[in-house]
């Protein structure tokens, strides 16, 4: 079986809420955040995929058309490619948040959908998130759960960002 690294996309690979951009509607407000393509080169090496999985209910709320959201997800996937960075799969929850739909994290349907199509073992795997919703996610698939950010009690890991995440999730997975 295989090993992954499930990514949340905003706040942990481009700024979202920030002076620059509030939120990510179309490729040309997608900023990486610091060292960002280093750290998935990074887990690149170690790890079968590095996937993205993430809620985007802009969708849902028609502030963006899906296919302008995968023209977001495209430009994301050549822009990490040119820093020699591989992104896997991008999967997304287009719903509105409330909806009651499987997968939108915190549910863990879009983990568990990954892990089935690419026989993935989840208990060796890592979900990287900025919300508990994330974390909670990544926990109910069998992952591991790394929090970026402060403090999260849920979380088997804290850090200030992706870079510094990276170096602790190999050292685990090779531990």
């Amino acid at each position: 079986m295989k090993k992954a690294v499930f990514l949340d996309r905003d706040g942990v690979i481009n700024e979202v809420l920030t002076n620059r951009v509030k939120f990510v509607n179309k490729p040309k407000e997608l900023y990486f955040l610091p060292h960002v393509p280093e750290a998935i080169k990074k887990l690149n090496k170690y790890f079968d995929y590095i996937f993205v999985v993430t809620n985007q209910g802009g969708v849902g709320l028609g502030y963006m058309k899906e296919t302008q959201l995968q023209k977001i997800h495209e430009h994301m996937i050549k822009e990490l490619k040119k820093e020699g960075a591989t992104i896997h799969e991008v999967v997304y929850c287009p719903h509105k948040p409330k909806s009651g739909c499987a997968c939108r994290k915190p549910n863990s349907k879009l983990i568990v959908d990954l892990g089935e199509k690419y026989n993935i073992n989840l208990t060796q795997s890592y979900m990287v998130g900025d919300t508990d919703t994330d974390i909670i996610a990544g926990k109910r698939a069998g992952t591991k759960g790394v929090f970026l950010g402060e403090k999260d009690p849920l979380a088997d890991a804290v850090f200030p960002d992706l870079i510094s995440a990276a170096v602790w999730i190999i050292k685990d997975a090779t531990a």
